[in-house]
């Protein structure tokens, strides 16, 4: 499914309905080019899932939780090397639990079930959201 939203506000409800289903143990895989709207789209997700935090990209962190009606592990793996530098550091432990894992750059190799969101900047402003 493809939907075009034409601002932050819209890529926030798109958000909202995907969280309105989620239930605890989704991974869900974010791509697209730097400044394509990832990290807002997790915004969006957060405020749907009751997150009164601000919600800011974990890129020298790599993994930030969020407490809400699930918890929200949000990863970004930009810097990181390889999928063993991620199990090094316990990374990989965070799919098996209870929340929402969000994770921008993926690099591990065998996710089970993945909820796929693809992310194309159009202009400034439009984004195109491909959910797979």
């Amino acid at each position: 499914m493809k939907i075009v939203s034409h601002s932050v506000q819209e890529t926030y409800d798109i958000a909202q309905k995907i969280a309105a289903d989620l239930k605890g143990g989704e991974v869900i895989l974010l791509s697209g080019d730097l400044g394509a709207g990832k990290t807002t789209f997790t915004k969006g997700l957060a405020l749907a899932l009751g997150i009164q935090d601000t919600v800011t990209s974990p890129t020298f962190t790599f993994m930030k939780s969020y407490e809400g009606r699930l918890t929200l592990y949000h990863f970004d793996m930009y810097r990181a090397e390889n999928e063993d530098e991620l199990y090094e550091l316990g990374l990989a432990d965070y799919l098996d639990m209870d929340g929402v894992c969000v994770i921008e750059w993926n690099k591990f190799q065998n996710i089970k079930n993945p909820i796929v969101i693809n992310i194309k900047a159009m202009d400034e402003n439009s984004r195109e959201i491909e959910i797979l």
